[in-house]
């Protein structure tokens, strides 16, 4: 089965080279979405020979899963991967993450941090237990790492997929689409990696606030 890794990055140059390294151990289909960087994000991508897709203004992490998931689509992948370019996924766990879909017992599977129980920062447990409360209320949909960056799909469950938002609520309404459309989900655990780096990277609270507030709006107007 051709699989492909979509990875998002913004402003990325720091750690990109290396995620694209480990990443090319399961294959050589990647797609970086370099969402309009100030630095050399897109640059150091290129010269490690995958494919770039540049946006020429900032979308947001939404915007970018959205363009990279289409051009999979469109590269006929069977399976397609999300990670995020700051490093906090290992990318050694991408066989674990996919196993369930080429079984056949699952049409989305998300990494999850909290399957089994490991040493994660205080602010990220909070940020991700009101993300899963909100998503639950919202949409009924039950997910323990609703804001985990690490997910696979196959090609069904990528085509039925809209994501419409273009920011960090994009994690939420990727789980409802989930739901929506009846598609079969597990859980697989993952490790946390933390750094003061990737730490930097998160949501404070008036992203969270922000975040919440543009899921409130989808609710409202789906």
């Amino acid at each position: 089965m051709k699989l492909a890794v979509v990875i998002p990055a913004y402003n990325e140059e720091k750690n990109i080279g290396k995620v694209l390294d480990c990443v090319r151990k399961y294959t050589e289909n990647i797609i970086v979405v370099d969402d309009c960087s100030q630095d050399k994000t897109g640059e150091i991508a290129l010269k490690k020979g995958v494919k770039v897709c540049r946006h020429i203004i900032n979308r947001g992490l939404g915007g970018a899963l959205g363009t990279g998931i289409k051009v999979a689509i469109l590269n006929r992948a069977d399976i397609i991967v999300t990670l995020d370019a700051d490093g906090q996924h290992d990318s050694d766990e991408i066989p674990k993450l996919i196993s369930p879909i080429i079984k056949g017992e699952a049409d989305f599977v998300i990494g999850s941090r909290f399957v089994e129980k490991q040493k994660m920062p205080k602010s990220r447990i909070f940020a991700n237990r009101l993300g899963n409360i909100i998503t639950w209320i919202f949409w009924g949909a039950n997910c323990s790492d609703t804001q985990s960056g690490m997910r696979a799909f196959n090609l069904c469950a990528a085509r039925k997929i809209e994501i419409s938002t273009q920011g960090m609520e994009v994690s939420s309404e990727i789980i409802k689409e989930i739901k929506l459309n009846n598609l079969r989900l597990k859980e697989v655990p993952i490790k946390a990696i933390y750094t003061q780096y990737s730490l930097s990277k998160g949501q404070g609270f008036v992203v969270g606030f922000k975040t919440f507030i543009k899921l409130l709006i989808l609710k409202i107007t789906q």
